[in-house]
């Protein structure tokens, strides 16, 4: 099939990536000329593993290419994917301005019929508004030409997202027209040989489900940090609550992780979104306001810790920074704790060397040359000489460092780990003072 994908971030470049590498003839478009440029010199302008051998690998085969050519692009899909970004307005709502100057230029180009398909996150109600975006610009063109909108959100992890696109655990149709779910089930059924996993469903309900999905992740998250501050109170051990209640199969393991707060291009603004739409409803979604507060406390909790060891002025004091990224396996910064983390301490007047396996770059570019943040080159630079370590991304170059290395590099064997890597007592038994999080005496 032919497939035009608008948007070569995360979503738009992986989504284009996989379905070429199921055969299907893809044109990826974007409108910053740096990144295809990147593209089109063999670089991957993200990072995400497996992307980059997948992309040259059907760049080779003349499955995929990249354009800034709206013309062209408009002109080569009958699926035309949109996946460009959303970020949060000052409101907290999805600024769909990308979204709707998509749909702008498919109907300013096109031809013949078009499966218009968003695969942005979007809130309820953004379908109506691309078929009326469309409308508008075939009616000033003076043309009648059939179009279907689809919603197909997407459901990647970053980190996992050519694993999550190749094998997903569901795909999500929402529409209204029989037409389009044939085109849609017959581009999604390489990917579900073995097992039928294409769920269809009405356009709104297609774009909730995103929303709904992400904000439960969050909630999960949060309540486990939260319960993580009671358990220092009462004396528990959050790990091994995590495993007693994560073993319940209504509960199950995943994200029920204790840390720093989450972060990332996904989960703060979905739902922040979806609070400004319960909002716009006459609705005050009081758990998921209370999900977006803890987040927002618990991104100090390191800071809070570091604090009550050293006092509140920490001028004199450096600390080694581990993890940048606001997960492994991926260089984003979007709303990374470790962007608050920073700020706090320099604030408080200490000096931070920061060390990331691949996040340095684009550390570099968002947090720009604040005064008293360094930025090293290994594990090693960011130790010498430093306060304590504060551990913040849980790499996995982390989780069996040399901790005899670190006890010498420390003026003082001091461990603020926010990933809880670490077993207390073995870090004990080592001569560290170790303070994570959610465990008593810890």
């Amino acid at each position: 099939m032919k497939v035009t994908v608008v948007g070569t971030g995360y979503v738009g470049l992986v989504t284009g990536a996989c379905l070429s590498e199921m055969g299907n003839h893809v044109v990826c478009l974007d409108v910053d000329e740096r990144k295809i440029r990147i593209l089109n010199e063999g670089g991957i302008p993200i990072h995400e593993p497996g992307l980059e051998e997948i992309v040259r690998r059907n760049v080779a085969a003349g499955r995929l290419q990249f354009t800034t050519d709206i013309p062209m692009a408009v002109a080569h899909g009958t699926l035309q994917f949109i996946g460009v970004g959303t970020p949060p307005d000052e409101d907290g709502s999805a600024d769909l301005q990308y979204v709707l100057a998509a749909a702008r230029n498919i109907g300013r180009y096109m031809t013949d019929h078009k499966v218009i398909v968003d695969k942005s996150t979007v809130p309820v109600g953004t379908a109506a508004k691309v078929r009326e975006a469309v409308r508008e610009v075939l009616a000033e063109r003076g043309v009648d030409i059939e179009f279907s909108v689809v919603s197909n959100p997407e459901f990647l992890k970053e980190g996992a997202a050519v694993e999550d696109c190749m094998r997903p655990d569901r795909i999500v149709v929402g529409a209204d027209d029989e037409r389009a779910v044939l085109l849609m089930r017959a581009l999604y059924t390489p990917f579900m040989r073995n097992h039928d996993r294409l769920l269809v469903m009405d356009l709104p309900s297609a774009e909730f489900t995103k929303y709904a999905a992400n904000a439960m992740l969050a909630t999960r998250i949060s309540f486990m940090n939260e319960l993580s501050r009671l358990a220092e109170k009462v004396g528990a051990d959050i790990e091994s609550v995590r495993k007693g209640i994560g073993s319940d199969p209504r509960i199950g393991t995943h994200f029920l992780y204790a840390g720093t707060g989450y972060g990332g291009s996904c989960f703060p603004k979905d739902v922040k979104a979806l609070i400004h739409t319960g909002r716009e409803n006459g609705m005050h979604l009081e758990v998921l306001e209370a999900v977006e507060s803890v987040n927002d406390r618990q991104k100090l909790v390191l800071v809070d810790k570091i604090v009550a060891r050293y006092g509140e002025d920490l001028a004199g004091r450096t600390f080694a920074l581990w993890g940048l990224a606001f997960k492994p396996n991926t260089d984003d910064m979007r709303e990374a704790p470790s962007r608050v983390i920073v700020d706090a301490l320099l604030a408080r007047g200490a000096r931070v060397r920061a060390y990331d396996p691949v996040a340095m770059d684009e550390a570099r570019r968002v947090m720009g040359e604040l005064q008293g943040l360094e930025f090293v080159a290994s594990q090693a630079e960011a130790l010498a000489g430093a306060d304590a370590l504060v551990l913040v991304t849980e790499w996995k170059e982390f989780r069996n460092p040399d901790f005899d290395g670190i006890k010498a590099a420390l003026k003082q064997p001091v461990i603020f780990d926010g990933r809880n890597l670490y077993d207390p007592a073995y870090m004990k038994s080592l001569g560290f003072e170790y303070r994570a999080i959610g465990r008593a005496g810890a």
